[in-house]
């Protein structure tokens, strides 16, 4: 074994030009796929995270007649004692309605919402958005959104008097603490939010919520998660909904984006391995009379076509350390220059490691597999025939 590395590593020296050109076939081939493939899985994380990383991925709801889910926090601790809790990561109660923000010259319509801060603001993130004021800490105190504050000239302080359909009559009076700005259009300029127990009272409907919503560690579980919870609580007046049947579309997308990026490195782990046999195979050739004069020595067959696939594995490997090292300079480089106006890289920087990893040892074992072909060759060289024709 240790003399037909030998050997191989002799040929590879001898040979610089071709031994140079597999090597750059292979770090081209590795940095292509690693490129690709990081690039739009980045995209596709960016993408997950702009829809679904702000909101709800798991959500419960109601099937009675009033649409409401009676005792919350007693279905959340049903929740948490399913098999699914430890991938649970934030879970909470929503109580929302529509609602009628009534001023002297107009009726501006608008959605309120009550959550409780502690959780939601780990999935919303309202605190660290909010740019005027501060979030609400006591009863009857709210925030809005930024559109809607510019729109009917309201500011932190002002009091608001709210209607909730059908009762039209009798509007209650809320104050303003804060405003925010989210990366949510509708919520900036609709959006009503306050503490749970605030829009329970706007509602006349204490200890109830709207919804239960949920994030999860893994967001492409989540269909999974939600039909187990379902079947966990079997029997209770409610239905799971999840992020990824309300974004078929999406996922489609990002479904194409995987098949495309598989496709490219396919073709060029073929286009790579077909070189490396064409080169090494013409490298047969070449070493031809060495070898038949190594078969006169005593080296077996087996050897012989060992120094082959030696040269594919030493051809691999310096090609995917090369390969990587240039595919992720090229993910950083996108990500430097390839920038929004605010400055933030237009798809940031993702390092999967274990897909380099993937794409380093699918790029060693194509070399050597590659090899395999002119190794066979030069284990049924004759010595005899290979010494006599010169």
């Amino acid at each position: 074994m240790r003399l037909a590395l030998k050997i191989a590593w002799r040929f590879l020296k001898e040979s610089r030009g071709q031994s140079l050109l597999i090597i750059s076939a292979i770090t081209i081939g590795v940095s292509v796929q690693i490129f690709i493939g990081l690039l739009i899985q980045g995209l596709q994380l960016n993408l997950v995270d702009q829809t679904i990383g702000n909101a709800s991925q798991i959500t419960v709801r109601s099937t009675r007649d009033d649409d409401v889910i009676v005792s919350p926090q007693t279905m959340i601790e049903k929740i948490k004692e399913t098999e699914y809790a430890n991938e649970i990561t934030s879970i909470f109660p929503v109580s929302e309605t529509p609602g009628i923000v009534r001023l002297e010259k107009r009726d501006f319509s608008s959605f309120i919402r009550g959550f409780d801060f502690d959780e939601a603001n780990k999935v919303y993130e309202f605190a660290q958005n909010i740019v005027e004021g501060e979030m609400p800490k006591e009863t009857n105190e709210v925030i809005i959104g930024t559109d809607m504050a510019k729109e009917l000239s309201l500011k932190v302080g002002d009091e608001i008097s709210v209607v909730i359909p059908p009762v039209v009559i009798f509007p209650k009076t809320v104050k303003i603490s804060g405003i925010f700005k989210l990366g949510l259009g509708t919520a900036n300029r609709s959006w009503i939010i306050s503490d749970i127990k605030t829009v329970q009272n706007l509602t006349n409907k204490p200890n109830t919520s709207s919804s239960i919503e949920m994030q999860i560690q893994e967001p492409f579980e989540a269909d999974v998660i939600a039909s187990g919870i379902q079947n966990a609580l079997k029997g209770e007046e409610i239905k799971i909904l999840n992020w990824k049947i309300e974004n078929e579309d999406l996922l489609s997308a990002l479904d194409g984006q995987s098949i495309s990026s598989i496709m490219i490195q396919i073709f060029v782990i073929i286009s790579v391995s077909l070189a490396i046999a064409s080169v090494l195979a013409i490298s047969v050739v070449q070493k031809s009379k060495q070898l038949g004069i190594l078969k006169a020595m005593g080296i077996k067959n087996s050897m012989a076509g060992q120094i082959f696939i030696y040269e594919g594995l030493i051809l691999g490997v310096f090609g995917a350390i090369l390969g990587t090292i240039l595919g992720v300079g090229l993910i950083w480089m996108f990500t430097t220059f390839a920038v929004n106006p605010d400055g933030t890289p237009v798809v940031p920087v993702y390092v999967n490691y274990g897909f380099i990893l993937l794409s380093m040892g699918i790029a060693v074992a194509s070399a050597v597999i590659s090899a395999t072909i002119p190794g066979r060759r030069s284990a049924k060289l004759s010595p005899i025939e290979v010494i006599r024709n010169g």
